[in-house]
């Protein structure tokens, strides 16, 4: 069993940092067990040397993680996904002591590792080195000597994130995964009050070796003058507060080294009800179902929760009718007991700033399901324990009155209100001043155009949800590690995760100009008119381990013949006008009968490929770029210039599979004038001589 459940209170907390476990001076401040208010455990980062600490995640652990290529980081975290999974049970008893449910802790531990998951699958989309290339390459002359291309690499110094307390392993995982893949090592600080959870789970990823040292700092408590010693190559990531977010980006140090700061903060959400969804249809069950899942994960405390909700004005007292009816059916209480839906707040002081905040609402609404006084627990006690009732409040003016639109309760709390045309909820939607997400429930296209187009401006994500994709939605408040996750002003501003896109937030993009044979060393991606390698070995001869990129060869010419044509249509049936000997060609883009642009490329894979014995290439992988850029006709002669452009290391799926990888091909076809006629990137497996 952890130390921290054997102590019973009498357990400091400790740091991470410079490669071992320290505890601050002092006692430190106490943390609660949320759901019987005895202590916890005590947290202090008094007498810690923060900038040493940046110092050592620069000097020691971005040198490790920057050599790495993209495909051995995105392998470690997968290990490491694998590694946490295993030990998962550990973390759930631990994260009871938050007020969490089974269900609540499901989205925080196991999504967590499921970010390090996604995350490790994003190697794929990147070349085997510690850098990247960004966009398409350029041409900046008339004979294709000097080009430019973007290029991505990581930073040089250390991502710093400040996390929230409601998702003390899921905010660290989301954030760190995406720094580490991008190959900078990271300093977190989560919230006290939940930070034995995330203490926890370091202990047992320092534990497994498999990061590089230096990869991960921790500090469980105040964050002290760390901000006072970043630098522009750190990133600094704040999850919280829009008040508390506001006071650190505008440190003077942030703005003087220009740190890149991501910040997402609480927003007032909303769910929206389509004017074509009535009660009794699918759509209406799936709105109070959304409505009742959003105040109740979690006990409401997500920066995504639903805080508003919008229905038609006709159907507003159905409406919180619908939902009271269905809150009263979450059993509230401890969340050992198998039939309680929704645990406690994080804390005694969440709970008095929730109902402070409801006291500020109850200016300009009113209650229409719960109490702000009274609430039935199961094997708990309401005063000891952090519980509040689910609150559903009423505002019947929300154009008029603002306070709706501005105080956020962070807990079970929210606010139905009317609205009349779908413009009028894009409208209160956007009165939120920026939120992180919204949806609308609406069977009707036409109405999720409008409010997707009108409400996009001020959302980092909109859930269009119905009966098509309910089985399968992800729903409302569920960040998603490909998507981004973020959204603009009250929300913060930032983006995180987002799949390649969040990568690239922890790397340093330059432009990179040259002649196209000093691009290609730089990038390993053959561009057109670079220097080849010429070899007498077929390619097709050779294993992945021996290919260079930039190998090529060229082939023999062949003629193309109408037979060929004609031949190619009977095979295919493609009897376009154009291949038709036959055809009056008048009026149109042709002179004569045309070649397919397949024939042409089957023509192509004919010159070029060397197969008639078993060799290293197991198949064709497929086709990445193709065009048609000339027409072919009888009596055209052509020739193949076929080009290593590209290598991509794949991972064994089982023990006994064939070690390979893909290997990208640039396939120009040429005609007898020596312009091409066609260009092509296609892909084949070839074998390795060893695994990765």
């Amino acid at each position: 069993m952890n130390s921290l459940l054997e102590q019973k209170g009498n357990y400091q907390l400790e740091n991470y940092i410079r490669g071992r476990w320290v505890k601050g001076d002092g006692e430190g401040s106490k943390l609660f067990n949320a759901v019987t208010g005895e202590v916890v455990a005590r947290a202090t980062t008094k007498g810690l040397d923060f900038a040493n600490m940046l110092k050592y995640g620069r000097e020691v652990g971005n040198p490790a993680l920057r050599k790495l290529t993209f495909h051995e980081r995105g392998r470690m975290l997968k290990a490491l996904a694998m590694h946490l999974m295993s030990m998962k049970e550990k973390f759930y008893q631990v994260s009871y002591l938050t007020g969490a449910t089974r269900a609540d802790s499901w989205i925080d531990i196991e999504g967590g590792f499921g970010n390090l998951f996604a995350n490790a699958s994003l190697r794929r989309k990147f070349p085997d080195l510690p850098y990247c290339t960004d966009g398409d390459p350029i041409g900046l002359s008339k004979g294709g000597s000097f080009m430019a291309h973007h290029l991505l690499v990581p930073k040089e110094g250390v991502a710093v994130h400040i996390n929230a307390y409601n998702f003390p392993v899921w905010g660290m995982l989301e954030k760190c995964a995406v720094n580490w893949l991008a190959g900078i090592p990271a300093v977190v600080k989560p919230a006290s009050i939940t930070s034995y959870l995330a203490e926890v789970v370091v202990k047992e990823i320092i534990a497994s070796g498999i990061l590089p040292e230096g990869a991960l700092q921790l500090i469980c408590g105040s964050a002290g003058d760390l901000l006072e010693h970043v630098t522009s190559q750190d990133v600094v990531t704040f999850t919280g507060s829009k008040t508390t977010g506001l006071m650190l980006k505008s440190q003077k140090v942030i703005l003087e080294e220009s740190v890149p700061f991501n910040m997402e903060a609480d927003s007032l959400n909303a769910l929206v009800l389509g004017k074509d969804v009535h009660p009794g249809s699918p759509e209406w069950d799936l709105f109070v179902k959304e409505i009742r899942k959003e105040m109740t994960v979690k006990a409401g405390q997500k920066c995504t929760a639903v805080r508003r909700i919008l229905v038609p004005a006709h159907l507003l007292e159905e409406a919180y009718t619908a939902i009271g009816k269905s809150l009263v059916q979450t059993m509230i209480g401890n969340p050992l007991n198998e039939k309680v839906r929704m645990g406690s707040l994080a804390s005694l002081d969440q709970r008095m700033e929730v109902k402070q905040n409801v006291q500020k609402l109850l200016a300009t609404s009113q209650i229409v399901y719960g109490s702000m006084d009274s609430i039935e627990v199961v094997d708990a006690d309401a005063e000891l324990g952090a519980f509040i009732s689910p609150l559903l409040l009423m505002n019947e003016n929300p154009f008029k009155e603002e306070a709706v639109h501005e105080i956020e309760c962070f807990g079970p709390v929210s606010t139905i209100m009317p609205y009349t045309e779908t413009g009028d909820a894009v409208m209160l939607a956007k009165k939120g001043k920026g939120s992180l997400c919204c949806s609308i429930v609406t069977a009707d296209d036409k109405i999720a155009t409008e409010f997707v187009v009108g409400a996009a401006t001020h959302h980092g994500r909109i859930l269009v949800l119905n009966r098509e994709n309910a089985k399968e939605s992800t729903g409302h408040g569920s960040p998603l590690p490909m998507l981004v996750h973020g959204g603009p002003g009250r929300a913060g501003g930032g983006e995180e995760m987002g799949g390649v896109r969040g990568v690239k937030h922890y790397m340093q993009r330059v432009a990179i100009q040259g002649s196209p044979t000093t691009i290609t060393a730089i990038t390993q991606s053959y561009q057109p008119n670079a220097k080849s390698i010429q070899t007498s070995e077929h390619p097709f001869r050779k294993y992945y381990e021996d290919l260079q990129v930039g190998e090529q060869i060229v082939t023999e010419k062949r003629i193309i013949t109408s037979a060929d044509i004609d031949a190619f249509a009977q095979l295919s049936g493609d009897h376009f006008y154009a291949h038709k000997k036959e055809t009056d060609f008048t009026g149109t883009m042709f002179d004569q009968q045309v070649a397919h642009g397949y024939f042409i490329l089957s023509a192509a894979a004919g010159l070029f490929v060397d197969g008639s014995e078993l060799g290293p290439v197991l198949l064709n992988y497929g086709i990445d770029e193709l065009r048609f850029t000339k027409p072919v006709y009888p009596g055209a002669e052509l020739t193949i210039r076929f080009t290593c452009k590209e290598k991509i290391p794949q991972d064994l799926k089982e023990e006994n599979d064939i070690p390979r990888g893909i290997v990208k091909w640039l396939v120009e076809m040429l005609d007898e004038t020596g312009e091409h006629a066609g260009i092509a990137t296609i892909l084949t497996m070839v074998k390795r001589k060893t695994n990765v």
